[in-house]
């Protein structure tokens, strides 16, 4: 029951970052430059795909790698671009209320690990 849960819960987060994402990816594809960019791809298309594949590996109870290296990926650019926007190198795009997107991404990357983390180890126990 309650891996059903844990289970529903990601997927309710990572619908959310979908959510999120999509508008920014929006942004990007019709004015451009809205994202900052990784290797001269914009951040925001690869967080996207860092939320479909991942989802889709969930779904379809596919490799906990691939879950893993998707959302690790995502993570780390949060990660880094939350350290940079705290510390004023980089400057993340913000929501309406001027929250960096950088912080949201953060913690629903964090979140998705942290939840998938504990599902395995209930699984297995």
């Amino acid at each position: 029951m309650l891996s059903k849960l844990i289970n529903l819960l990601i997927t309710l987060v990572f619908s959310f970052g979908i959510y999120g994402a999509g508008g920014l990816v929006y942004d990007e594809y019709i004015l451009q430059q809205v994202c900052p960019q990784i290797l001269g791809i914009p951040a925001c298309y690869i967080i996207m795909a860092c939320l479909i594949i991942p989802l889709i590996a969930h779904i379809f109870n596919l490799s906990n790698k691939i879950y893993f290296t998707g959302t690790g990926i995502a993570l780390t650019i949060a990660t880094y671009g939350t350290i940079s926007q705290l510390i004023g190198i980089t400057d993340c795009p913000k929501t309406s209320n001027g929250i960096p997107m950088c912080y949201i991404s953060f913690l629903i990357f964090l979140t998705l690990v942290v939840l998938k983390w504990i599902n395995i180890k209930m699984t297995n126990a």
